[in-house]
């Protein structure tokens, strides 16, 4: 690396905020948030009247912090492309060249969606965190609900992004390839291959088996959702590695 590679590489990081922060900008002009968001609102207050109605007790309540990881998937996954293919091509082609290269402009992009999913599901958790309250959960699996929350946030956000336009360029294929990526990760986490995938049925079990074995198996479902993580971002960053 050569002295004028430094002042290069330093500028890299404001260049990925400043980015993300105008695709989030156009994102959110442009109203698409309003599809995912709509949603979401509607499971919380259907949650919480179903909640007054039915009172749970504390494994259920503890349940709900898996169920809510599940939606949050779904949702990461829909925010994603919708929001990466909010900018038209030849705006793509301006935010490469701004960024220097199109992997820094793929991870600005990867940020900003990122950013809509984790809030997105963070308002989805809200519910199961106040019936948690409300039967008296300990706050360690609480605090386990949010942190599977945020990295399932980013597995749906990651492999949304797999779909958006600048990989696959037409809507005819990119819709049925998020609808297969989406199904397939459901039906591997159930069978002999679920190390491939989510580790969505591990922490559905262990949420629903209470807080003492969430809260234990934790740990290596956090592992598991990095390891997948960082696998799809290397094939999201190698796709895109070449401006199109």
């Amino acid at each position: 690396m050569t002295p004028s590679d430094v002042p290069a590489r330093r500028r890299r990081g404001p260049a990925l905020i400043a980015l993300a922060r105008f695709q989030l900008a156009g994102y959110l002009r442009s109203l698409r948030f309003m599809q995912p968001l709509i949603p979401v609102l509607l499971i919380v207050v259907l949650v919480l009247k179903e909640w007054s109605n039915d009172p749970r007790h504390v494994d259920a309540a503890t349940g709900s912090l898996g169920d809510a990881a599940v939606l949050t998937f779904l949702i990461g996954a829909w925010v994603a492309r919708s929001l990466l293919d909010t900018q038209p091509d030849e705006q793509r082609a301006l935010s490469i060249t701004a960024a220097g290269h199109p992997v820094l402009s793929a991870a600005a992009g990867l940020l900003a969606a990122y950013t809509v999913a984790l809030c997105l599901g963070l308002l989805l958790l809200a519910a199961p965190l106040l019936q948690c309250l409300s039967v008296g959960v300990p706050p360690t699996p609480m605090l386990a609900g949010v942190g599977l929350t945020a990295l399932v946030a980013f597995s749906g956000t990651a492999l949304g992004a797999l779909t958006q336009r600048a990989i696959i360029p037409s809507p005819g294929y990119a819709l049925p390839a998020l609808l297969c990526g989406v199904t397939t990760a459901l039906l591997l986490s159930l069978g002999p291959l679920a190390p491939l995938s989510v580790p969505m049925t591990g922490w559905l079990r262990a949420a629903h088996d209470g807080p003492s074995a969430f809260v234990q198996a934790f740990p290596g479902l956090a592992l598991h959702l990095i390891l997948w993580n960082t696998a799809l971002t290397a094939v999201l960053f190698f796709l895109t590695r070449r401006p199109r």
